[in-house]
C-alpha cells in the first residue's frame, strides 16, 4: 500500500468512494427494511397476532358480471412474492357471486395444499418444496365482514386455523 505521493491519493480516494457507497447501500437496507419486513411486523402488531412472515391476499373480479376470476398475492416478509401468485378461474358458481366465489376459491387452494403437503409426505419429500404446502400466517380479504366470514367458515370447515383480516376502502 502506497504511503506518500499520487498512488496514496488513489488509495484513500478509492477508500472515500467505497465508505460512501457503503453508507448509500445500508440506508437503502434500512428503508427496505422499514418498508417490509418492520411493516409486516407492524401489521402484526396491530392485529395482536405473532409476526405474519407469510401474508396471502384475495380478490374475485367479475368480468361483465359472466366471468369470475379469484386471484391471491403472496408477500413473505413484507415482500411481494410473484411466483407464489396465483389465479383461479372459477368453476362452480355461475353469475357474479362473491361470496360462492371466494369460498370456492379458499376451498381450492388449501384442500390442494393439504393434498400436496401429503403427497410430498408419503415420498419423503420436504413439504416446503411444495407450492401450495406453505400456508400463510395472515390471510388477507379484500373486503369487509361477509368476505371475512366466508373465509373463517372455510378454514374452519378444513380444521386449519390461520387469522384472516379483511381489507376495505373506509376508514375503518
Amino acid at each position: 500500500v502506497p504511503q506518500k505521493g499520487e498512488k496514496a491519493q488513489l488509495v484513500e480516494l478509492a477508500k472515500k468512494n467505497a465508505e460512501l457507497i457503503l453508507f448509500k447501500d445500508r440506508e437503502k437496507l434500512r428503508r427496505e427494511q422499514a418498508r417490509t419486513v418492520d411493516a409486516a411486523a407492524e401489521l402484526s402488531a396491530l392485529l395482536g397476532i405473532p409476526y405474519a412472515r407469510r401474508m396471502e391476499a384475495y380478490d374475485i373480479s367479475n368480468i361483465s358480471g359472466y366471468s369470475s376470476v379469484g386471484s391471491m398475492v403472496v408477500f413473505e416478509n413484507g415482500k411481494k412474492k410473484p411466483n407464489d401468485y396465483r389465479k383461479f378461474r372459477i368453476k362452480t358458481v355461475v353469475g357474479p357471486d362473491d361470496y360462492a366465489s371466494m369460498r370456492e376459491v379458499l376451498t381450492r387452494r388449501f384442500t390442494h395444499g393439504m393434498r400436496e403437503e401429503q403427497e410430498l409426505a408419503e415420498k419423503g419429500i420436504d413439504s416446503e418444496l411444495g407450492s401450495f404446502t406453505r400456508f400463510p400466517d395472515l390471510i388477507l380479504m379484500d373486503g369487509g365482514k361477509g368476505q371475512v366470514n366466508i373465509a373463517e367458515q372455510v378454514l374452519a370447515e378444513l380444521n386449519i386455523s390461520i387469522p384472516v383480516c379483511g381489507m376495505v376502502k373506509d376508514d375503518n
